[in-house]
C-alpha cells in the first residue's frame, strides 16, 4: 500500500505536467525553431528621455532600449514572444515584413546633422558597444540568428533609412563572430581584376540581391540603385558612402557572395557594343565618254588700213671751212 506522501508526489508531478487551462506539456515536439529569424539594430535620433517616451508612448516601439549612459543600460519595452514596431516597410534575404520576424534594439544616438561642410554622423561611445555585443551574443545564442541576418535598418529599408549610420563599429561585431564579413585578402586579391574593369549596373543588382537588398533588377545604375549601395558601403566601407560603384566595393560584394571555399570568379567581360552594319560599298559609276567640243563659228577679223609712216627731215647742210681762213667779212 502506497504512502500518502508516494501519493502526493506523484499527484504532484502529474499536475507540472498540465499547464493552465487543460493544456498537457507533457511531449515536446522536436521539429520546431524560434519565429525570431532576424536582428535588426537602429539608432534613436534622439536623446534617452526623448528616446523612452517615443518607444513607450507612440506606436513605434522596440524590443530593447540601449542607453548612452556612462554606464548604459539595457530597457527591455517588448517581449520577445510578441512583435515590436521598428521595421516598417522592410525586406532581407526574400522575406518581407520583418516586425513579425525579428528582434528590435534601438540605440540612443543623435543620428545625424547637415551642416555646411556636409552630414555629420553621431560617434557612438565604445561604453555603449562593449554593453550591446553581450545583448546581441545572448539573442542571436537563443533565437539561432545567423550572422547574415543581423543586420541595420539601413539595411532591410534603403531606400528610407540610413541608421545605425557609418559611424557604428561593425566591424567589432563582426569580431565577435555576430556578423558577416569579407576576408580583406580574397578581397584585395580581386580588386585587382576589378581595377582593370569595373562591372556594370546589372552586375552590381545581381550581387547586392544576392546579399540580401531587395532592389529591382533595371539594368542601370539609377538612383535606388545607388542609394542601395551606399547603404552597403555604410556598413562595410564607411570611409567612402557617395554610393558609386567602384572596384573595392565590387571587391566586397564578390566575396560576401561567393562561399568560402569557392574559387573568385573572373570579372564578366564588359558589354559588346552594338555593332552598326557596315555599308556597302557603293558601285563605281561608268566613266561618260568625252562629249566632242563643238567648234564655235568666228568672226573674220577685218583688215586695218595702214598708215605710211612719216619719213624724217632731211639733215641741215653746215658750210665747210677751210683751217687758216680768214672769217668772210
Amino acid at each position: 500500500m502506497k504512502s500518502l506522501a508516494a501519493t502526493l508526489l506523484i499527484a504532484l508531478l502529474a499536475g507540472c505536467a498540465t499547464a493552465p487551462g487543460g493544456i498537457d506539456k507533457t511531449y515536446t515536439a522536436k521539429g520546431q525553431a524560434s519565429r525570431v529569424r532576424f536582428l535588426v539594430l537602429h539608432y534613436t535620433v534622439a536623446d534617452k528621455p526623448a528616446s523612452i517616451k517615443i518607444l513607450t508612448q507612440q506606436q513605434v516601439s522596440a524590443h530593447y532600449l540601449l542607453t548612452d549612459d556612462t554606464s548604459p543600460t539595457v530597457y527591455g519595452l517588448v517581449d520577445e514572444t510578441r512583435s515590436a514596431y521598428h521595421a516598417g516597410n522592410s525586406s532581407w534575404r526574400g522575406y518581407t515584413q520583418l516586425n513579425n520576424s525579428s528582434i528590435g534594439i534601438e540605440i540612443v544616438n543623435a543620428g545625424w546633422k547637415d551642416t555646411p561642410q556636409g552630414r555629420v554622423y553621431a560617434p557612438f561611445p565604445q561604453t555603449q558597444i562593449d554593453a550591446l555585443i553581450p545583448l546581441v551574443k545572448d539573442i542571436v545564442a537563443r533565437h539561432g540568428i545567423l550572422p547574415e541576418n543581423v543586420v541595420g535598418h539601413s539595411d532591410i529599408a534603403p531606400l528610407r533609412k540610413q541608421d545605425p549610420g557609418p559611424l557604428f563599429p561593425w566591424y567589432q561585431l563582426a569580431q565577435a563572430g555576430l556578423v558577416v564579413w569579407p576576408d580583406a585578402n580574397r578581397v584585395a586579391a580581386v580588386r585587382q581584376v576589378f581595377d582593370v574593369q569595373t562591372p556594370d549596373a546589372a552586375w552590381f543588382q545581381k550581387k547586392l540581391a544576392s546579399h540580401g537588398f531587395a532592389l529591382a533588377q533595371t539594368g542601370l545604375f539609377d538612383q535606388p540603385t545607388k542609394t542601395v549601395i551606399a547603404a552597403f558601403q555604410m556598413k562595410y566601407r564607411p570611409a567612402n558612402i557617395a554610393g558609386e560603384p567602384d572596384a573595392e566595393t565590387a571587391a566586397m560584394l564578390e566575396v560576401l557572395t561567393t562561399p568560402a571555399n569557392a574559387p573568385l570568379p573572373p570579372v564578366p567581360p564588359a558589354p559588346i557594343p552594338e555593332m552598326r552594319p557596315v555599308q556597302p560599298e557603293q558601285p563605281a559609276q561608268p566613266i561618260q565618254p568625252l562629249q566632242p567640243v563643238q567648234p564655235q563659228p568666228t568672226q573674220p577679223v577685218q583688215p586695218q588700213p595702214v598708215q605710211p609712216a612719216t619719213p624724217p627731215a632731211p639733215p641741215t647742210p653746215v658750210p665747210y671751212t677751210p683751217p687758216n681762213t680768214p672769217p668772210v667779212a
